[in-house]
């Protein structure tokens, strides 16, 4: 539609991937998969902690939202990539493209925080095993999640309502599979400095704050193994912290080469690779990460397979 001689955008159109037309049925099977897989996994995950006593400690708490907040952030994503290449429709309605900017928002922060609470439960196992008990509460970690879901919606909000004030005029090409902050801000044709000040400020505060916090607690961890050295002490860092590291490296390892890096080095080819790994590799990965090297998460299985009175029951 026109507004005065300017036209207003009602729609964007999402290119999607790099993917040539021939090989389209083939990449579309394999997303599909991912997506199922990550779906699976997550949901396994989360009703192994809800359906297993044993597992309701602090650091399944934290596990179990991290869980959900990975099917979500895939899920807010995938299916209308899915959709895109299934219908050969690139378009999404403004206010649609708005409603996915916010809940990538949320559930991306939501990760950032959750993985701060991890690190900061194995620092206390492992640097104060005889207070673990009082130190992380129920209360307490009740609280960090609970603060961890008002700050990231917060936060998304913020950025939303700075986007919904923006105009968008003639170009409405997203070169990208979903709408996020950096393509929309460079489609538009009003002032953007506000939105970039506000980025920058909350940005430092929710990624590289929690990277940061999470590189003093292990930092912490490392160093209290070193003033005790055995073989024991190095096996119980690895055995409790390496799955939660594996999914932090994963995790900022991608956001702070395509975030922190100047935009200018970055073609588009490689912001879509980088968005690939964190919005649908990672979170498919998480749940194998911790139920793989987990072996509560393996207990949890046969348990409740066993109380199932499953046939492939060993036990």
């Amino acid at each position: 539609m026109t507004e005065g001689n300017q036209t207003v955008i009602s729609s964007f159109l999402l290119l999607g991937l790099p993917i040539p037309q021939e090989h389209q049925h083939l990449f579309y099977a394999l997303f599909l998969a991912m997506y199922l897989t990550t779906v699976l996994g997550n949901l396994i995950i989360i009703l192994l902690i809800l359906l297993d006593s044993h597992l309701h400690t602090p650091m399944y708490l934290f596990l179990s939202n991290l869980s959900f907040s990975d099917l979500c952030f895939s899920s807010v994503t995938m299916p209308k990539l899915l959709q895109i290449m299934q219908s050969q429709d690139p378009s999404i309605p403004y206010a649609d493209c708005l409603t996915q900017m916010y809940f990538l928002t949320v559930f991306g922060n939501m990760e950032s925080f959750l993985l701060v609470a991890m690190a900061y439960d194995r620092y206390v196992a492992i640097c104060f095993p005889l207070h673990y008990t009082s130190i992380m509460s129920p209360k307490l970690c009740v609280s960090l999640v609970v603060l961890s879901w008002v700050l990231t919606i917060f936060h998304a909000m913020l950025h939303t309502l700075l986007m919904a004030r923006l105009s968008f005029c003639e170009n409405n090409v997203i070169p990208h599979f979903f709408c996020d902050i950096s393509p929309l801000l460079k489609l538009s044709c009003s002032d953007k400095h506000v939105n970039e000040l506000v980025i920058f400020i909350m940005g430092g505060l929710v990624i590289v704050i929690p990277f940061l916090l999470i590189a003093m607690s292990y930092a912490r961890i490392v160093s209290s193994i070193f003033k005790v050295p055995s073989v024991r002490g190095i096996h119980k860092v690895f055995s409790t912290c390496g799955s939660h590291l594996s999914v932090v490296s994963l995790f900022y390892g991608t956001i702070i080469v395509l975030y922190l890096c100047p935009s200018a080095n970055n073609s588009t080819v490689k912001e879509t690779a980088m968005a690939m790994m964190y919005t649908v590799v990672t979170p498919m990965l998480n749940p194998f990460i911790y139920s793989l090297r987990n072996r509560d998460m393996k207990g949890a299985l046969i348990r409740v397979l066993c109380k199932k009175k499953i046939p492939f029951c060993l036990l």
